[in-house]
């Protein structure tokens, strides 16, 4: 039998490796780019920066110090320089995405912080293994910035599975919903008209604003911004704001809110308030042919026909009026059960016209 040499006996002191393979190594140096590894092997492993992280100019001197132990991966046994080519990152994303079939098939719920922004959704990543949420299944309403989300820690499920492919699928809207759902259920339990609550203002559109009430929307409708007029609902909400609401009503899932509050309805004192014969100022709100609508206060408008706008003849009231023109009139009728208030210019124009001003006023009323 023929006696191995030094330099054979010395080879066949270390392991064999193979391409594929799990090393453990202990740190014997490391660089800004590299770490270097004695795995027990006739050569060091080296890990380069692209194979330990995704950080593209990570310094690894902060990262790893001498001493350290780590596992790794086998990609080269031999780089062309003698030196193990070894992989931190790649071994880490297996068993990251392990970990990620596992809440696929147990659908559970993950949390992790949104490690990028994309132009088609967010990446986060578990365990270095990452996962692509659509921008469509980021939210239960349409999101047009994403930025928001950025190193924001979010929650999702895994809704596709497929590393192979590089297809790994979060979802945070079915959570959102399902979340919404619940909220409706509790709160629907509990309110019901006339009920009063805060809420913050979530979007204005021309015809109303929706507030959310804690999980749920309630469309407040411009009709029901003010006992007055309102023209423009973006120049009386801000999204964001916090406003006091009542319940008007609930219709399935739908409801209706209001901040017409019974106690400041400028027609609980009407009857006082626009007594027959009493004097008013006021401001001519529009105008049709056949006379003008004057509001006496928020909510409430009075008209004033063409017959009562002077004693003189008058075509139309436009000849004579102007919109936003303060007017002094009389009441001449009122009905509060239809909300009808009549006025007349003509009444107060001269004392010794009283009998045919007197005559007026009824015609006034009859027309009305």
């Amino acid at each position: 039998m023929s006696e191995l040499t030094f330099e054979q006996m010395l080879e066949e002191s270390f392991k064999t490796i193979r391409n594929g393979e799990v090393v453990d190594g202990t740190v014997i140096d490391v660089k800004p780019d590299e770490i270097i590894l004695n795995i027990g092997y006739k050569a060091d492993g080296i890990i380069t920066r692209n194979e330990y992280t995704n950080e593209t100019n990570a310094d690894l001197t902060t990262m790893v110090s001498v001493g350290d132990t780590m596992t790794a991966k086998v990609l080269k046994v031999n780089d062309g320089e003698g030196q193990v080519l070894l992989t931190y990152k790649r071994l880490a994303a297996e068993k990251g995405n392990e970990r990620l079939r596992e809440a696929y098939e147990n659908h559970e719920v993950l949390k992790a912080p949104v490690a990028q922004i994309l132009g088609g959704g967010l990446s986060v990543v578990i365990e270095e293994a990452r996962v692509f949420i659509p921008a469509s299944l980021v939210s239960d309403t349409y999101e047009k910035d994403l930025s928001k989300y950025q190193d924001q820690e979010i929650e999702f499920v895994i809704s596709e599975f497929n590393p192979r492919r590089n297809r790994v699928i979060g979802d945070r809207r079915q959570l959102l919903v399902a979340e919404r759902a619940e909220k409706q259920k509790e709160l629907f339990a509990k309110i019901q008209a006339g009920d009063r609550m805060e809420g913050v203002v979530k979007n204005v559109t021309d015809f109303g604003a929706f507030i959310d009430l804690g999980g749920v929307d309630g469309l407040l409708h411009i009709s029901e911004m003010s006992w007055g007029r309102v023209e423009n609902p973006k120049k009386v909400f801000k999204v964001g704001e916090t406003v006091e609401v009542m319940i008007k009503e609930i219709h399935d899932t739908k409801i209706a809110l209001s901040l017409k509050f019974p106690e400041s309805n400028p027609w609980a004192n009407a009857a006082d308030s626009y007594a027959v014969g009493t004097v008013l100022d006021g401001r001519v709100a529009r105008m049709t042919d056949f006379g003008a609508f004057v509001e006496l206060a928020p909510g409430v408008d009075a008209l004033l026909h063409v017959s009562q706008i002077s004693r003189a003849h008058v075509d139309k009231p436009s000849d004579v009026l102007s919109v936003g023109q303060e007017i002094t009139a009389k009441v001449v009728d009122l009905n509060v059960a239809e909300k009808k208030i009549s006025l007349s210019m003509k009444a107060l124009e001269s004392a010794s016209d009283a009998p045919e001003k007197a005559e007026g006023e009824n015609e006034a009323a009859e027309e009305v």
